[in-house]
């Protein structure tokens, strides 16, 4: 069984948990915890150990484990890292999305580790904590990969500060595999002792949870929301019933270290633990910042020196932000030398409410610009969090009018300039896995605008720089959207009527933009209308289509004409996440069956069936010097696991995993049952991301030609 390294970088979700008191009493109980601390096992006045934070992520862990491949017999917990950003509420639906990050070899016969980091948001938009997970696989080292980092906390040279004893009783396993850790190792007997077990053992995070509770019992009693930190090391298994000793050493005020220990032999069961957590005049604070926040993130707005941008980069301070207040201080065409004034004008601004800024003078209208930007930002705060593109200027003439100067210019500013700022923007949130960029468009480039073909075309050419970027950047947590704002601005002071311009005010925008550049924002790839209060969203759909003449020829001109009422119809238009998922109607089009008839035919058929009737459809005339392992992972209640090895011109079926598949097919069960009844076209489904091919592509590619279903 070998690691798949393909799977770093790749998303993970998002799951979803739906949980209220009861889930949280039920882990509290799981952990240990009673009459003694009834705030945690009572709904009135309930609080939330902070720990059940990995309790309610156990779908996405099980996620990192298959993708990832690790051999689940040999799997242990080896690090848990906790980020808390704001209080658990005591119900809700948490959110949780994230990548492996990294797969490190301890070498042959010394095991690997498998790195994924996740966020996790609240339902009330409110991002919760970040998990960041280690799992060891004791069988899967030696191949060949970097060892990765190692390190270790000291602890003082004295005695801990506190001690905290606790009995896990003999069945706590069985409590505690309740709040969703079902793992075999701690509660079936035959599978611990093929693991290396003399019984099951206690789940690690079960243990992790006695240690949660007894640091805010010592360090910041009756208040587990000031938490902000809690990392540990798992280093011994534990079973259950053997009483633990968790010692704690306070390091200064809002930072400790501890361990827990066996209390029967002294071994270290968890070990490296930091717990941090906030001040209670920190906490008030933070009480007093609730709403959306983007306090320790660096923004850069261009263009910032008025209008649209002022009040961009003057609410993302309010709200935290540390920005960069880009404009070059020219006329509204561009021309002049520039100045200085209307940056530092803002600067002053944010800075005269307590907020923190710089300014920056560099045109967008170069990459050496668009780099400085960046640079200011790096120079001055250490990273970039958020960009929003929206310095322009305007050069109207009719197209026959239109200068090849005032095409470029404006060009220059408004396209390229966007380029040239995110592109060094993009790599330093790459670094940082984590990224907000707004693209500013128009009305007149979505629809069209008289004697605007330069503005035009560069506001609509801003929308493909988005359509890829988001595809690009969706692996590293960088969402891009696109605004067209309406917005009383030094570009459209003249031409708007002045009893609209008092409706039109920028801060009727600035609202949505915000939203964008958060971290609660899901959303990447998207258009949108704002202004006066009003927002909509603007979207790229195809119509249905259809087939002129037959398959095999090609249709006339007469013949496209007499069907362009059907050609041009959008009556059930689709919006496509790509360019390849948009051939899937041409490739659908053409599908051996019709999909009214194909629905006839699927009848009662389910996954099941289908793999039972697979030895019937073999073709083993075309399966000479083949040699390959098919597996079957197909998703939902009607799903399962099945591999069919294809060797010596023989077929076998096998329901379940296999250890080492030459390609893996992944597909949710309702779509696999309407692609083996003709009813969707394999590689319609391949392109829309409804099937899903690991391994070996090609290979893939002889199930048609090995079995005729």
């Amino acid at each position: 069984m070998a690691l798949n390294l393909d799977a770093i970088g790749k998303k993970i979700g998002p799951v979803s948990k739906e949980y209220n008191w009861k889930d949280l009493v039920l882990y509290a109980l799981g952990v240990g915890a009673g009459f003694d601390e009834l705030e945690y096992c009572y709904e009135d006045q309930l609080k939330v150990i902070p720990s059940f934070s990995i309790a309610s992520v156990f779908e996405f862990l099980a996620e990192v484990g298959i993708s990832s491949n690790v051999d689940l017999s040999g799997v242990l917990h080896g690090e848990q890292d906790i980020i808390f950003h704001n209080p658990i509420p005591t119900e809700g639906t948490l959110s949780t999305e994230g990548v492996i990050t990294h797969m490190y070899d301890k070498g042959k016969g010394r095991g690997a580790l498998v790195v994924a980091e996740a966020d996790t948001y609240h339902s009330n938009g409110t991002k919760l904590f970040t998990n960041i997970f280690t799992i060891f696989g004791r069988k899967d080292g030696g191949f060949g990969g970097d060892p990765g980092p190692s390190g270790a906390v000291d602890f003082p040279a004295r005695a801990p500060d506190f001690e905290e004893p606790g009995t896990p009783q003999s069945h706590q396993p069985l409590l505690y595999r309740l709040s969703g850790d079902i793992f075999q190792l701690h509660v079936d007997p035959e599978f611990a002792k093929a693991s290396g077990f003399e019984q099951p053992i206690m789940h690690g995070l079960c243990t992790h949870g006695y240690a949660c509770r007894a640091v805010i019992k010592y360090l910041f009693p009756g208040e587990p929301e000031r938490m902000t930190r809690f990392r540990v090391r798992f280093s011994k298994t534990l079973y259950p019933g053997v009483p633990i000793t968790t010692q704690i050493w306070k390091l200064e005020e809002g930072k400790a270290l501890f361990r827990t220990i066996n209390a029967e032999n002294g071994e270290v069961v968890i070990d490296q633990g930091i717990v941090e957590w906030m001040s209670a005049e920190e906490m008030e604070m933070r009480k007093g910042r609730e709403g959306i926040r983007f306090d320790d993130q660096v923004a850069i707005v261009t263009g910032a020196g008025a209008g649209l941008g002022r009040v961009y980069a003057l609410e993302l301070a309010k709200r935290g932000a540390k920005v960069v207040v880009n404009d070059l201080g020219g006329a509204r065409d561009g021309s002049g030398e520039g100045s200085s004034s209307p940056a530092d004008d803002v600067v002053a601004e944010i800075k005269a409410v307590g907020g923190e800024a710089v300014p920056n003078y560099d045109s967008v209208a170069s990459a050496q610009g668009g780099q400085a930007i960046v640079d200011t930002a790096i120079n001055a705060f250490g990273r970039v969090d958020i960009l929003i593109n929206n310095a322009g200027i305007l050069r109207d003439k009719t197209l026959v009018k239109m200068e090849p100067e005032n095409w470029d210019a404006v060009m220059d500013v408004h396209l390229k300039g966007a380029y040239n700022v995110t592109r060094p923007a993009f790599v330093k949130m790459r670094e940082n896995r984590y990224g907000r960029i707004i693209l500013t468009t128009s009305a007149a480039g979505l629809y069209g605008n008289f004697g605007q073909t330069n503005y035009s075309s560069a506001k609509m050419g801003l929308i493909g720089l988005m359509n890829t970027a988001k595809l690009e950047g969706d692996k590293h947590n960088i969402k891009i959207n696109t605004v067209a704002p309406v917005a009383a601005t030094r570009l459209t002071e003249d031409i708007l009527p002045p009893d609209l311009l008092d409706k039109l005010k920028p801060e009727f925008v600035a609202p949505l933009v915000l939203y964008l550049c958060s971290e609660l924002c899901p959303i990447s790839g998207a258009i949108y209308n704002a202004g006066m209060g009003y927002f909509n969203r603007v979207a790229i759909v195809t119509g249905p289509g259809t087939v002129i003449g037959k398959e095999t020829e090609i249709p006339s001109v007469e013949a496209v004409a007499a069907g362009m009422e059907k050609i041009r119809s959008i009556k059930g238009a689709e919006e496509f996440p790509n360019a390849t998922a948009s051939f899937g109607p041409i490739l659908d089009a053409f599908s051996p069956k019709k999909k009214e008839t194909a629905s006839e035919e699927s009848g009662g058929l389910t996954v099941a069936g289908v793999f039972e009737n697979i030895p019937g459809a073999f073709q083993p005339d075309n399966a000479a010097g083949v040699d390959v392992v098919f597996q079957f992972d197909i998703s939902g209640s009607g799903g399962g696991a099945w591999f069919i090895t294809v060797k010596d011109g023989g077929c076998e079926v096998i329901e379940g995993s296999h250890g080492s598949p030459t390609t893996t097919i992944k597909m949710g069960d309702d779509d696999f049952v309407k692609m083996m009844s003709g009813e969707l076209n394999a590689m319609s489904a391949f392109t829309s991301g409804k099937l899903k091919v690991e391994g070996d592509l090609m290979k893939s590619q002889l199930i048609e030609k090995l079995f005729k279903l």
